[in-house]
């Protein structure tokens, strides 16, 4: 059954311009490349400190696999987690997996 991860991050202080670049120019897209369904990109409105996300698998195995193939790569591990370690608080990361009701517009 398809399922769906809600990302809640906390950006650091003066970093949200910085990390929506990150986002955007490269972690959104490397994740696509290896074929994960990123359904939605959001900041807080008038809340800096605010990020989500919401990405699509259709089940655990191919989240275990896209997982692997992201986050288990050099580039990942070298240069951009980094990057995410100083701009946002992973200490208060908050994953909540979701299944669509019937009639959602998002299955």
């Amino acid at each position: 059954m398809a399922f769906y991860e809600l990302r809640q991050y906390v950006i650091r202080p003066g970093c949200m311009e910085e990390w929506l670049d990150l986002m955007q120019g490269t972690i959104i897209p490397g994740q696509m490349a290896v074929g994960m369904v990123i359904a939605g990109s959001f900041r807080g409105e008038g809340d800096d400190s605010t990020y989500v996300w919401l990405r699509r698998f259709e089940s655990e195995a191919e989240r275990e696999r896209l997982y692997a193939a992201y986050y288990g790569s050099d580039v990942w591990k070298t240069e951009i987690q980094p990057k995410v370690a100083r701009l946002i608080d992973r200490e208060a990361i908050k994953v909540t997996r979701i299944v669509p009701i019937p009639g959602s517009v998002l299955q």
